[in-house]
């Protein structure tokens, strides 16, 4: 979001430091000037508001100079010399200012500068220009926000506080935040309610469990966040992704923005109670960067939209309604530069007048950045309905803009009624500033006149009475005057030539003194001067009331005064031709008004009405943004009508009387357009066939939850290269590219709404707004052989692009000077630079969330010498190859995962791989794999997922064809130590791994592992079993088979025995479309696969279908046969279509798989190759991909939509009994409590029985309630330790365990580390307490930290010593013998844990009178002689600490953790390491 409201005196500037002041001779007719000379340069330039007193800034030496006079006099602020970083003024109190320091110590006058006070912040932070340093509040000059950040590398960390005694007091208002505002930081915004007025803030916070961007949230307190909440932005749900927030005349703005688009959705509300979400006509999408908020009214907001490339930016000015909800186009074309400056101003104080410049060779301009723009200036005098030209002599006249700034402040107006200024020229267009003359209007840019030949700098004083101006294209030693509106001008001299740069006078353009800064001279030889003119000298009278007029500020076409907001403006206005000045300094002028008869124009669309000029719609205008519900007993018919309101109202603050009331009156509606009886309770279908073969590939382009519309986007090319597109999930297809032959579709890997076709030569089609408009470039070189690797893409920048294409192998070409080159572009391939030749594959590398990497970091594998026939080296650069590091001189592949980037590097001496990993992209560790982890000649691995802060990498083992597999080990949280997860897991040739994460879940997969590995070499088939871990593959186990068949009939095995009888489900291997996965990311805990219930896995064709809703800890089979699926809605409809069978019909469920009722789609049986929807399966529509079963079938597409099932929209208030929403807890299936990865989880999932859908994606989880206490599930074994038989973890036999010393080295500021125990945490876990297994050792200092260790470990007390050695192991040793006495059974039972027993007495029945007693003696002496070790290990330890010994430390920290939902390896993602055989070449 780019705001542009610029304060009207604010400058950035460079000049300089005071040395001395001479005075011009003036004669009586002259106005007086002085100067004093700048030896070195200052930034700022800032008036107090109705006052001569101006701050400058010495930015070089961070010094702030302050005059009281108008810059006669200056002198130095004694109070902060040299610490000056900014200097900031109160916006709402003119006595107020602040100098920002470089470091945490500040000032603030509240006496515009005669004293300054000193306030610091409570840490060493620097001050931040995005967020500015302060916010203020409009209603109270001592509330003020102050934000400051600590940056280290690339990150930084911001921080917010806040006083409510003007700096007297600094509190931290609230960690985790972005960016805060007051609600009330405009005089026009009001909550409606007081308090809230004084007290509301609203923060753009961290997520709730993650700092990525797209959790960032809007927070509001009103209370200084000692409470805080979540607004609603988007009906009864909150959003995420929040970027970005302003205050904007009487309204509150804040953008959100989602992964996966540069497409930003803006909330409105001009209460800070309700939001609404801006809506804008369909074809002007917000995006990031692409939009400026302009200076607005009171009752409308005006933004830009940018609808062009960034490179070439042009755009779209709209304006608001008054509730900032809808908006409409005022004026296409408009002129904007690449900083987001728009070529847009309003005339100050006039309402409903602005000046804007657009392109008029628009289309050419667009086509070719090359071509020169021809702008023009417009200019409205009725709010943007209609503009006009500007003329001077019957001749257009354009003007310099914003976009080409050569003052400060405004740039045509003042508070001066009516006078305008502006430089430029006459003819068809506007050419060059340095080919501009000055022109003058004085009836509000109605008409002009040329007032100055070539272009000056300009500026307006005393109301209007005096125009001074100075020669602005190059040196000069004059400047001209007028006090008659500009029809006549003086010249006054000044003592040397000099370059003018800046001319200002005071804010509000009521005095008769000005203030010019210039320079003299050039490079270390530059003077700098500030010049001071008084036009008090020239000694006119002061103006009686003879010299007003009544001035109208708009007239129609007829001279008229015309009416806009219901009443006419005009002003008392000094004449043009009066020998006076008005000399009432900081007095502004103010308007009066003639109230006007209402008027149609009077009226806007009331809220959730939009404005339309359809015919169709009554008197013209508004249209019901939702659909309307009919009144009782009306609408029996479609056809009918019904009587409602017109959907106008009066725009708030519209002063009109009388004449017409649009809202009052009520029209005729069809009632077609409202809601129809409860839903049509039917799916429908829509089939389409193709002329062709087969189809090839098909890509859907998403929208996100910040992006507008309502399409459901999907690309498919056929096997004759013909591509089409769908808008409407495939209901209807439209043909593209019909004369060129698509080779492939790429779609963009980051961005939803980019997509990009590429031929078989240099051309390259794409589209960047999910197919509505296409546009193509011309790659550098010609696509490499696998034409689909050939283009790159990067994660943050849409318009950065690698291209990987092949030089130098045309026919005629030598084929040994054949090679691939990599190219980057920076502007969505417009313009393209070499980035190195002789590459194998390049790649902008992401940055991690915890690890900030520079956005220009880029890797390649380049052949060494830029000779084919040598090895592959590593290397990378951060500024596109200007320099270049060497990571490695011979690897085979890398791969870059979601926090990792994983080397596989070439041992040539053992004829072997080694892996590498790094997290910061620079720094690169060896992975350590586990000692007992012998694999002779490692030639292949697999990166399988890296989502969960570990590395999962399966390595080859079993290597012969058609019985591979391998064994996946698993890294610690920097990707360099690895444990074995589990052995033998299932692979086949193409180094694809039956693994798989359950999306949505962290740390829960399911793996096929080989159960006849001893049988390879006898044996062309594997037997597979699938075995599921929900602790992140610490521990695998069978998957729980369900106790009855669908048909409520039990298995052939017993499912007790889940050794011999469990789940086995067809994996990764098997899938024809790596896409499909068993989960979806939005449909939490639900998972479905197909399989058998059995010893190992049968064959694919006798499988039935089974389903999950808790995790995968019961399963359910839902069908007989092997059914492919899809999820929809978020999981509330699930549908299923049997595979390798022709099938005229599919099962969907609405209740999780409740029930089920079948549907038919065809009247013919269709082998159907695939069910699709949308990838986050939030879509209540779907595809099924089909062929007829004829030998030689044709093929189509066959949508299914479910759209008519349910009519309303979920309520989401998961809190709520009996609501719409239930909150769910995975768990791990050892665990009573709901613990998994040591906390209880929530997520919010929709009722089964719920008659509704979901809607707009939403974020699942809801809260993380607590830590749980840590057990063995927690924890996975350490380096060179092995699971053995009964789970625990022992010492690999001849191997040492790893040295813990280690992370003494690795994190300085270590203070302590514990001996290895053989356990090590798993990253995912926040446990606390309990059974911490890896602090269960000795622990010692970290070098150099061992005073620090001394005092966190000083001895007990006496007393304490007393308590915690004699009396707690006492109490435990009765607590011991308690619980023997209770567990007592018989004496060959203790300990044992029965199932399904009788709750019959026993012989050794523990209630029996004769054991009674003495199991109570009995478990008395146990509990003593079981407390022994206990009491004296304690007394040991207490006596010990007392003399400084060691003292174990059993509790550490939760973590912070970063969720992600997980994404299953698929044709791009699945990265394959280390196949030699793979290694491509051009």
């Amino acid at each position: 979001m780019i705001l542009r409201f610029r304060q009207s005196r604010l400058v950035c500037l460079l000049l300089v430091t005071i040395f001395a002041i001479t005075s011009l001779a003036a004669d009586d007719k002259a106005p007086s000037i002085t100067h004093q000379k700048f030896e070195t340069a200052p930034t700022n330039l800032l008036y107090f508001e109705d006052s001569d007193t101006i701050l400058v800034q010495e930015k070089i030496k961070g010094d702030v100079w302050i005059t009281r006079d108008a810059g006669v006099k200056w002198e130095k602020v004694s109070d902060v010399e040299g610490e000056a970083w900014e200097v900031v003024l109160h916006p709402y109190d003119n006595q107020i200012a602040f100098v920002i320091g470089v470091k945490n110590k500040h000032w603030v006058t509240h006496d515009q500068g005669l004293s300054w006070i000193a306030f610091e912040t409570t840490i060493d932070m620097l001050p931040t220009s995005m967020p500015p340093p302060l916010s203020f509040h409009a209603g109270n000059s001592k509330k003020i926000l102050m934000h400051a950040q600590a940056c280290e590398g690339f990150t930084c960390n911001l921080d917010t506080f806040y006083t409510e005694d003007g700096f007297k007091t600094l509190h931290i208002l609230r960690e985790g935040s972005r960016a805060c505002i007051f609600a009330h930081s405009t005089p026009q915004f009001k909550t409606n309610v007081k308090d809230k007025d004084d007290d509301r803030v609203l923060c753009i916070a961290r997520g709730k469990f993650s700092n990525r961007l797209e959790d960032h949230r809007l927070m509001i307190s009103d209370d200084w966040f000692l409470t805080e909440y979540e607004p609603k932005l988007e009906g009864d749900r909150t959003v995420q992704g929040i970027l970005r927030q302003a205050a904007v005349k009487g309204f509150l703005v804040t953008a959100a923005a989602t992964k996966g688009t540069d497409e930003l959705a803006l909330y409105v509300s001009d209460d800070a109670e309700t939001w609404h979400r801006a809506e804008f006509p369909q074809s002007h999408k917000i995006k990031e960067e692409a939009y400026t908020i302009l200076e607005s009214t009171n009752y409308s907001i005006q933004v830009d939209v940018m609808n062009t490339r960034p490179t070439n930016p042009m755009g779209t000015l709209f304006s608001s309604n008054s509730n900032g909800t809808y908006f409409t186009e005022l004026i296409q074309h408009t002129n904007r530069n690449l900083f987001g400056f728009v070529d847009f101003e309003k005339i100050q104080d006039i309402q409903g007048l602005m000046m804007v410049n657009v392109v008029d060779n628009y289309d050419d301009a667009v086509r070719d950045i090359k071509v020169e723009r021809k702008i023009k200036s417009k200019i409205s005098f009725d709010d943007g309905r209609t503009f006009e030209p500007l003329t001077a002599d019957k001749q257009e006249v354009h003007l310099h803009s914003v976009t080409q700034l050569s003052n400060i402040g405004r740039i045509f107006s003042s508070s001066a009624p009516g006078i305008v200024m502006g430089v430029g020229n006459t003819g068809d267009s506007l050419q060059s500033y340095d080919l501009g003359d000055l022109f003058v209007s004085d009836d509000a840019g109605l008409t002009w006149r040329r007032a100055q030949k070539e272009a000056h700098k300009y500026e307006i004083g005393d109301q209007g009475s005096v125009l001074v101006a100075v020669y602005d294209e190059g040196p000069t030693d004059e400047i001209v005057y007028s006090t008659n509106h500009g029809k006549d001008w003086k010249t006054a001299k000044l003592d040397t030539k000099v370059r003018p740069r800046i001319l200002t006078t005071t804010p509000d353009s009521t005095g008769l003194k000005f203030v010019l800064l210039a320079t003299k001279g050039g490079g270390s030889d530059t003077e700098f001067f500030i010049y001071t003119i008084d036009f008090e000298s020239l000694g006119l009278r002061k103006c009686g009331d003879k010299d007003f007029e009544k001035w109208y500020a708009r007239k129609d076409a007829k001279g008229n005064p015309s009416c806009l907001m219901g009443h006419k403006q005009y002003y008392r206005r000094r004449k043009a031709d009066a020998d006076c000045f008005i000399d009432e300094e900081f007095k502004d002028p103010q308007p009066q008004y003639d109230v006007c008869e209402c008027t149609k124009e009077d009226f806007e669309c009331d809220f959730n009405y939009i404005r339309t000029e359809s015919k169709e719609e009554p008197i013209g205008g508004c249209k019901s943004a939702e659909t309307m519900t009919a009144p009782p007993g009306q609408c029996k018919k479609p056809e009918d009508k019904f009587k409602a309101s017109s959907g106008f109202r009066l725009i708030p603050g519209n002063a009109c009387k009388g004449g017409v009331d649009l809202s009052k009156e009520e029209v005729e509606r069809p009632c077609k357009d409202t809601f129809s009886s409860p839903g049509s309770k039917e799916v429908t279908y829509k089939t389409t066939t193709f002329d062709a073969s087969a189809f090839q590939e098909y890509y859907y382009l998403e929208r996100t939850e910040t992006s507008s519309g309502g399409d459901e986007t999907v690309v498919m090319r056929t096997s004759e290269n013909k591509v089409y597109i769908s808008h409407d999930h495939g209901k209807t297809w439209k043909e593209i590219f019909k004369d060129v032959e698509i080779l492939a579709i790429v779609p963009h890997q980051y961005y939803n709404d980019a997509i990009y076709f590429l031929t078989g030569d240099r051309t390259v089609h794409y589209t960047i707004n999910r197919g509505e408009t296409f546009d193509e470039f011309k790659a550098p070189d010609d696509p490499s052989a696998d034409v689909r690797s050939s283009l790159g893409f990067h994660p943050d920048n849409t318009g950065w692009l690698i291209w990987t294409g092949l030089r130098d192998c045309g026919i005629s070409s030598d084929p040994r000077k054949c090679h691939a080159v990599a190219s980057f572009s920076k502007d969505r391939g417009d313009d393209w630079a070499t980035l190195l030749r002789y590459v194998n594959r390049c790649e902008f590398i992401k940055s991690d969330a915890r690890e900030k990497r520079s956005d220009q970091l880029i890797y390649c594998a380049q052949h060494q010498k830029e000779e084919p026939d040598t090895p592959l080296q590593l290397v990378s650069s951060d500024d596109f190859f200007a320099k270049t590091t060497q990571h490695f001189e011979d690897i085979v592949a890398f791969a870059t995962m979601s926090e990792f980037i994983i080397v596989a590097n070439k041992d040539v001496k053992d004829d072997t791989l080694q892996v590498l990993a790094s997290i910061d992209g620079e720094t690169f560790a060896e992975a350590l794999f586990p000692r007992d982890f012998q694999v002779e000649h490692q030639r292949a691995y697999t990166v399988l997922d890296s989502s969960t802060h570990a590395v999962f990498l399966n390595v080859l083992v079993g290597m012969r064809e058609d019985f591979e597999y391998g064994s996946i080990i698993k890294s610690n949280s920097n990707g360099t130590s690895y444990v074995m997860s589990i052995n033998e897991v299932n692979r086949n040739k193409n180094g694809y791994v039956d693994f798989e994460k359950m999306l949505g879940l962290e740390g829960v997969a399911i793996v096929n592992q080989v159960q006849n590995v001893k049988d390879e070499g006898k044996t062309n088939t594997k037997k597979l079993k699938s075995l599921m871990t929900h602790n992140d593959g610490a521990q695998w186990a069978p998957i729980q088979a369900p106790s009855k068949d669908s048909e409520g009939k039990s298995y052939d095995c017993s499912i007790n025995k889940v050794s011999e009888c469990s789940l086995n489900l067809h994996g990764y291997t098997e899938r024809r479309d790596s896409r499909d996965t068993f989960s979806s990311p939005t449909a939490v805990g639900l998972m479905m696969g197909v399989g058998n219930v059995g010893a190992v896995l049968g064959p694919k064709a006798k499988a039935n279908t089974f389903l999950t809703k808790d995790g995968g800890i019961t399963w359910a089979e839902v069908m007989k046969g092997n059914y492919m699926w899809e999820y929809g809605d978020q999981g509330s409809i699930i549908v299923i279509v049997e595979e390798d069978v022709a099938t005229d019909h599919v099962f969907y469920t609405l209740d999780e798989g409740a029930t089920w009722e079948r549907h038919e789609f065809a009247k013919e049986s269709l082998n159907v190759l695939a069910i699709t929807t949308m990838p986050s399966d939030n879509s209540r529509n779907f595809l099924l991909w089909a062929r007829s079963s004829e030998s030689q079938g044709k093929i189509m597409s066959i949508n299914l939509d479910f759209t008519g099932l349910r009519d309303r929209q979920c309520t989401l208030d998961a809190e709520q009994p009996n609501g719409d929403y239930t909150l769910w807890s995975p768990k791990h299936p050892e665990e009573e409590a709901q613990c998994l990865f040591g906390h209880i989880t929530q997520y919010k999932r929709k009722r089964p029985e719920a008659e509704c859908y979901n809607g707009r994606r939403f974020d699942r989880l809801y809260s993380i309630l607590e830590n749980c206490t840590c057990s063995r599930r927690d924890f996975e074994c350490d380096y060179n330790y092995q699971r053995t038989g009964d789970g625990s973890c022992a010492l690999v036999q001849g191997l040492k365990p790893q040295d813990h010393a280690q992370v003494c080295k690795d994190d300085p500021n270590r203070v302590s580390y514990y001996e290895p125990t053989g356990y090590r945490r798993i990253p995912l876990t926040t446990c606390q307490g309990g059974g911490e297994l890896d602090y269960t050792s000795s622990e010692h200092p970290c070098p150099g930290h061992e005073e620090k260790y001394e005092e966190d470990h000083r001895g007990l007390s006496g007393f304490a010593f007393f308590l915690v050695v004699i009396v707690l192991p006492f109490a435990a040793a009765g607590g011991i013998g308690y619980l023997i006495w209770r567990n007592w059974e018989d004496k060959f039972g203790f300990g044992q844990i029965r199932l399904g027993e009788s709750g019959g007495r026993g012989v050794f029945d523990a209630e029996q009178p004769w054991i009674h007693w003495p199991v109570i003696a009995v478990s008395g002496v146990v509990a003593v002689l079981a407390a022994l070790p206990m009491l004296i290990g304690s007394a040991w330890r207490g006596i010990s600490s007392l003399f400084g010994g060691n003292k174990r430390f059993t509790t550490r920290q939760s973590f912070a953790r970063g969720r992600q939902d997980y994404a299953v390896v698929d044709l791009d993602e699945d990265e394959l390491l280390g196949d030699e055989d793979d290694d491509i070449e051009p």
